[in-house]
């Protein structure tokens, strides 16, 4: 079903370093007395906690749950009791404390209750995707993006071929290596778990040729499942191959477009302990709480692999390999992609693939100026050009390094590693990047407080403007009011004066005669005559 495999540009080929760490099985790593779990252990939202301190708590018991879409709970990697909740030192480039969950573990490893899915063909895609989340899995190739979201294509999507990335290109590190050999069945199971959230036909398992008992014992596991839609493809050992780009070049022949996603030409790419993690989440009910991890380098005397408990410090995991007077120089990750931790007390997250415990002879301090030789953008695998990418950085001109396409770079090292003036160029990329981040987030901001602003302007406007309105209205009103009072009380008076003078008008036209006055004394007709006399006289002045 496989086609012949593409290559894709630049790359390098390096001494792996990976004989070290796999002379011997993968053991569990002892439970410690603390467990430090920071609350953001992925890329996207961190996650809340939602337990107190004081809390006692079972292993598997979701200690915080998501606050975003992208984003993924955290679980209690052992029972024990919460006994504080705080920032601490993690594993992170800018060394920075962030808020952490710390559990004092009991040694008892009581578990929470579990809900297993054997039959999880009977799960539509949406609840199986919901298990996985639950779980709290992310990519544990070293990105950490929440793998319910890669397990969804959206609508109009349509996934052709899943491919599982075994190819652990980057040297020291073969935790991959020793789970493809111990866990070969689980990562299959994983596979077809996730083959059915996708409804996806083609699935390929990638692995470096290099890796030959990894590679018989995938073999063999698909031989047990009888498996026709799933190739185990062999690639060339060149880093970085494990990267998901140059990984889909080499198996399609496909490019990624830039600031595209594989989804826009139908591939989805997850890593093998992904894929195992997958498998215990819904086969067993278990969440994500614990890894391979390679504990590697000269500043220790017994490297190999541990299977970790999410947590643990890397000081405990560096002391149980040996670790000698060499030890300066703490690395999560590997050479070429891994950053310093801010020393050995930092604990074990959930894409902590590797520690790599370096030695003073291992670290390179001076730097020259670029000579403009050209190697870094001959080994490029994005085709970038890396010279003008640092020179802009450097000046602080973001805008040009975009117009350069800086955020296709992989940070691989590449560049860095042939630079023969040693010019830590990934990290004028990182620092470019982050100022672009932080540019645009605060371009959010102000757009936000702009934005804000504007409609506060526009209510206090829209406030004027209806106070004046009613206003008028009033004033309206009462002009009409006191209108009709006026023409009321006018024809009031019109009223009373036509009475009047209609009463007026008949007293004129009327003679009244005085009645009972036959039987008269002379003395009441002269008051009668005097009576009259003065009505006369009132009448005649008015």
């Amino acid at each position: 079903m496989s086609s012949p495999l593409s290559k894709f540009f630049g790359g390098l080929k390096l001494p792996g370093f990976k004989s070290i760490s796999m002379s011997q099985a993968t053991e569990d790593a002892p439970l410690p007395k603390l467990l430090t779990l920071p609350l953001k252990q992925h890329i996207g939202h961190a996650a809340e906690a939602i337990v107190k301190i004081g809390d006692q708590v079972l292993k598997g018991q979701m200690i915080a749950a998501a606050q975003d879409y992208v984003s993924t709970p955290i679980h209690a990697p052992s029972s024990g009791k919460v006994i504080a909740i705080e920032k601490r030192l993690v594993p992170h480039p800018s060394g920075i404390p962030a808020d952490c969950i710390v559990i004092e573990t009991d040694g008892e490893e009581r578990w929470t209750e579990l809900s297993p899915h054997t039959n999880y063909r009977q799960l539509d895609a949406s609840a199986l995707r919901n298990v996985i989340r639950d779980a709290g899995i992310v990519g544990l190739g070293g990105a950490g993006f929440p793998s319910f979201i890669k397990l969804n294509p959206g609508p109009g999507n349509i996934i052709n071929t899943l491919i599982l990335n075994g190819a652990e290109c980057e040297p020291y590190i073969t935790c991959d290596a020793m789970l493809m050999q111990e866990q070969s069945r689980k990562i299959i199971d994983g596979l077809n778990i996730m083959r059915h959230a996708l409804q996806v036909e083609y699935c390929v398992i990638a692995i470096e040729d290099n890796k030959r008992a990894a590679h018989t014992m995938l073999v063999n596991a698909l031989q047990e499942h009888e498996a026709e839609y799933i190739d185990i493809i062999q690639i060339p050992t060149l880093y970085p191959a494990g990267g998901e780009k140059q990984l889909i070049k080499t198996i399609t022949g496909k490019e990624v477009p830039s600031h595209g996603l594989p989804i826009n030409i139908g591939v989805v790419c997850h890593n093998v302990a992904t894929a195992a993690a997958i498998a215990t989440a819904v086969l067993e009910g278990k969440p994500l709480i614990s890894r391979y991890v390679t504990v590697t380098g000269e500043g220790v005397d017994h490297p190999r692999n541990l299977n970790v408990l999410m947590g643990t410090a890397f000081s405990e995991l560096i002391d149980l390999c040996g670790k000698n007077s060499k030890a300066e120089e703490f690395i999560m990750g590997g050479p070429m992609m891994g950053f310093d931790v801010a020393g050995d007390s930092v604990p074990v997250i959930k894409t902590s693939n590797c520690i790599l415990v370096k030695s003073k002879a291992e670290k390179t301090d001076y730097v020259m100026p670029c000579i403009r030789c050209g190697q870094c953008a001959d080994v490029c695998p994005a085709q970038l050009l890396p010279q003008q990418l640092y020179w802009y950085a450097r000046a602080k001109n973001f805008d040009k390094t975009q117009d350069y396409n800086l955020f296709d770079c992989i940070e691989c090292g590449c560049c860095s590693y042939v630079c023969p003036s040693h010019i830590p160029l990934v990290q004028y990329y990182r620092f470019a990047k982050t100022e672009i981040w932080a540019q645009e987030e605060e371009k959010k901001s102000s757009d936000i407080a702009r934005q804000r602003h504007e409609f506060r302007q526009f209510r206090m406007e829209r406030k004027k403007a209806e106070n004046e309105e009613r206003k008028r209205q009033k004033r309206e009103l009462l002009k009409k009011v006191n209108g009709e009072k006026d023409s009321a009380e006018d024809a009031k008076k019109a009223a009373i004066k036509a009475a009047m003078d209609r009463v007026k008008a008949k007293r004129e036209t009327q003679s009244i005669a005085p009645e009972n006055t036959s039987n008269l004394s002379e003395q009441q007709k002269q008051a009668i005559a005097e009576v009259d006399s003065r009505r006369k006289k009132v009448k005649e002045e008015s």
